[in-house]
């Protein structure tokens, strides 16, 4: 088991920034591919950001892209997401998400942490 936790939601005014961590623990955390997903109020759960295992390779849905940061902390088995030029439509339950593969982590997580409100007022 992975166990993840998140923190660093909160609110915040349009066009600021955020960054969310998500501490890993339980299993080694270089093993494992991370990632970020949201769900808004009346909305399924959609894919943000993810990281490879070692670092080398990210993936951004194209809503986020050029505004938000995935990176990964070895030293403290800890993935962050630093979110810039909020949006309105940012607003959203984030959750962290990890899996054997950057392609298992972006569809099918094998483990989720418990989330973190973000709402970004207008």
């Amino acid at each position: 088991q992975v166990q993840l936790v998140e923190s660093g939601g909160g609110l915040v005014q349009a066009g600021g920034s955020l960054r969310l961590s998500c501490a890993a623990s339980g299993r080694t955390f270089s093993n494992y591919a991370m990632g970020w997903f949201r769900e808004a109020p009346g909305k399924e759960r959609d894919f943000v950001a993810a990281i490879s295992r070692i670092g080398g390779s990210t993936e951004y849905a194209d809503s986020v892209k050029g505004r938000f940061t995935i990176s990964r902390g070895y030293t403290k088995n800890t993935v962050y997401l630093q979110m810039n030029s909020l949006k309105s439509e940012d607003t959203a339950v984030y959750y962290c998400a990890a899996g054997t593969t950057i392609a298992v982590v972006t569809t099918a997580p094998n483990f989720w942490g418990q989330g973190t409100q973000v709402t970004v007022s207008s």
